[in-house]
């Protein structure tokens, strides 16, 4: 189904939790809302008190400078829930290798500070869950008012991908899970947004199948790639003939060390929790085909002998300020337990170690003193040493 925007009256909006999902939330919802932002940091509040964006948003940044918004930020619940129709819970759900599980615990705060201080009010969970969560903690802590809308957001274009949606779910088909998809409708600036209302329990699975089968076209290219390297191949023809299918297309096709990041790891290996009593043999290939390219990716560097290796970057992707499950770290790991000297270059780094290597934050410095440069992705400022950087980079893009 696809909606129009629809003149709303201002309706009160509370926001727990901004990393780039809540504050990329509380952004959009501000423009016609009253919106506030909750955080339990209170350095992250103090900065976004003064106009400043804690996280690297070039479109969150210029709004907060720029655009007249109705927006408080407290680290005070009662004050951002008490009056709120709709709570949106954007805390971290960290994937525990231990219990198999999303933990979210920090949900599940939220949620009971909110049952406490306004039960009436509608809790919109925008954290990543595992299939079957909201059902769950709905008999748990006797309430119908949790609800589950999946964020289908990049790091570093979580505004952006806001005012640009690509689609909308929300999972629950009543008024209001109609009008909390009405708001985010209001505040994109597309003016035909796709909108799927679905029970809450197929919401949290578009995500996570979302997310893997990204995960898995990923794996699939770094596969291609990890064949052209062992038969002395030129990958970029093979990609570039493969995707003239117009079923297969020339995007997300670039190979790179794997997919790493906050979401796609987690994403993954929560989908194949949730398999346990389903055959299945793709969704565990694709979780083991991540670790398998970093091996193969390490061994192709071990092969040039290489005494003094140079990191450049534990950043995901450009524009990200993100090291959460970074493809690069797997591989310094590799390349360290082989007894390989490994320097760091990370300016976004304080410390002067990570992991045991030393970071240098200095780019001469750090070219001076290696004699091999890794780099998931090329960039700009390595082209003057371009015969020193192993990539697996051909396309310049994510």
């Amino acid at each position: 189904m696809r909606w129009v925007r629809h003149d709303r009256p201002v309706t009160t909006i509370s926001v727990a939790g901004l990393g780039y999902v809540g504050l990329s939330m509380a952004v959009l919802l501000s423009r016609h809302n009253k919106v506030r932002a909750l955080d339990v940091d209170p350095e992250r509040i103090e900065m976004l008190r003064r106009g400043e964006s804690p996280i690297h948003d070039e479109d969150i940044s210029r709004f907060l400078a720029e655009e007249d918004l109705d927006l408080t930020f407290t680290t005070d619940a009662e004050q951002a829930h008490r009056d709120a129709e709709f709570v949106i819970v954007a805390t971290p759900t960290n994937y525990d290798p231990v219990t198999n599980y999303f933990d979210t615990s920090l949900v599940e705060v939220v949620i009971r500070d909110v049952l406490r201080i306004n039960p009436d009010a509608t809790m919109v969970v925008k954290s990543t869950v595992p299939v079957g969560y909201v059902e769950d903690v709905r008999r748990r802590l006797d309430t119908d008012n949790v609800i589950h809308s999946p964020e289908f957001l990049r790091e570093g274009r979580a505004l952006h991908d806001n005012l640009h949606p690509d689609r909308i779910v929300v999972g629950e088909q009543s008024d209001r899970a109609r009008f909390f998809a009405d708001l985010l409708v209001k505040g994109a600036d597309a003016d035909d947004v796709p909108v799927l209302l679905t029970a809450p329990t197929e919401a949290e699975a578009i995500k996570l199948f979302s997310n893997t089968y990204l995960a898995m076209r990923v794996a699939f290219f770094n596969e291609l790639d990890s064949f052209a390297m062992a038969r002395g191949l030129d990958t970029r023809s093979i990609i570039d003939g493969v995707g003239l299918d117009p079923r297969i297309g020339t995007h997300y096709n670039n190979p790179s060390f794997g997919y790493g990041g906050y979401c796609l790891p987690k994403d993954t290996k929560q989908l194949l929790a949730n398999y346990t009593d389903v055959p299945q043999t793709l969704i565990s290939a694709i979780v083991d085909a991540n670790t398998t390219r970093k091996d193969v990716v390490a061994f192709d560097i071990l092969a040039r002998r290489p005494k003094v290796v140079g990191v450049h970057r534990l950043l995901m992707k450009a524009g990200s300020d993100n090291f959460r499950e970074s493809s690069v770290q797997g591989i310094m790991k590799r390349l360290k337990a082989k007894g390989v000297h490994v320097v760091l270059y990370e300016p976004e780094l304080a410390d002067a170690e990570f992991f045991g290597s030393p970071v240098v934050r200095d780019l001469a410095e750090f070219k001076a003193s290696v004699d091999l440069i890794v780099a998931n992705r090329m960039v700009e400022e390595l082209r003057d040493v371009e015969h020193l950087v192993y990539t697996r980079d051909l396309f310049g893009s994510d």
